[in-house]
């Protein structure tokens, strides 16, 4: 997989990390389209620091070079709420709406396995699939972080690289409808992070509606960055027991893209 072209900006352009076969179902110039689509959903994902906010008006006209699609509409209308908002009001608008509601927590594997022993085992397995693309991960967020897992699959391509959101497509659909309650701007993220991946199926609905009704799995292993009780509602906020910084994984930091 070569890097994205030159003329797109540093803080969207990749580094070649591992060698990944592209589908022969997709030419050059897709794989390249979907693996810009992808980062900039991971971008726009991370925590909103001042070097990001800093970078607000170069991913606002890297967007707006996007060729038409669904996904770059929703990107577009996400990046005109992003870019005319204070830094103060998106850095409490983000803790609030990922770090203080488990339903729209961006730890994918959650939704799957709950705090239970399952879910440390998803979490190695996860980061034993980026070792083996030649991926690794230096930062502080588990490997199930949202923007980590877009990362990989910019990074990686379709079939190996994008099998992880495939795997949590539940999940997902579960934030995007959290979001969506919340009227929340991220929801257009998840809009278009969802266009990209194959139609969610009846039996996928299904199992969306009773996650929201029930909560995923509970066990208590000791690892919940979420806090403990009922899964919450949406604007129910549950502050986590030991929180953990929101930190933006080094990959997509501007400084690694250069």
């Amino acid at each position: 997989m070569s890097p994205l072209p030159a003329t797109v900006p540093a803080i969207v352009r990749t580094r070649l990390r591992a060698a990944v076969r592209r589908p022969a179902r997709l030419t050059p110039e897709e794989a390249e389209a979907r693996a810009l689509l992808l980062r900039l959903c991971s971008l726009l994902l991370q925590y909103p620091d001042g070097e990001l906010a800093a970078a607000r008006s170069v991913l606002t006209a890297t967007v707006g070079t996007l060729p038409p699609s669904p996904a770059a509409e929703q990107l577009g209308a996400f990046t005109d709420w992003f870019a005319h908002r204070q830094p103060e009001e998106l850095e409490g608008h983000y803790v609030e709406t990922f770090d203080l509601r488990r339903r729209s927590s961006l730890h994918l594997t959650y939704y799957l396995h709950g705090d239970t022993r399952r879910r440390g085992m998803a979490l190695l397995a996860l980061n034993q699939r980026y070792r083996a693309a030649g991926w690794e991960i230096d930062g502080g967020e588990l490997p199930d972080h949202l923007p980590v897992v877009l990362e990989f699959a910019a990074l990686a391509g379709p079939r190996a690289g994008e099998a992880p959101l495939r795997q949590h497509r539940r999940g997902l659909e579960l934030v995007h409808r959290a979001l969506t309650e919340a009227d929340s701007p991220y929801r257009h993220i998840l809009a278009a992070l969802l266009g990209l991946l194959p139609p969610a199926s009846e039996a996928d609905l299904r199992a969306v509606a009773e996650l929201a009704a029930q909560g995923p799995p509970d066990e208590d292993v000791g690892l919940d960055p979420y806090g403990s009780g009922e899964f919450a509602p949406p604007g129910t906020f549950v502050p986590p027991e030991q929180a953990q910084p929101t930190l933006v994984p080094p990959p997509s930091s501007p400084e690694g893209l250069r």
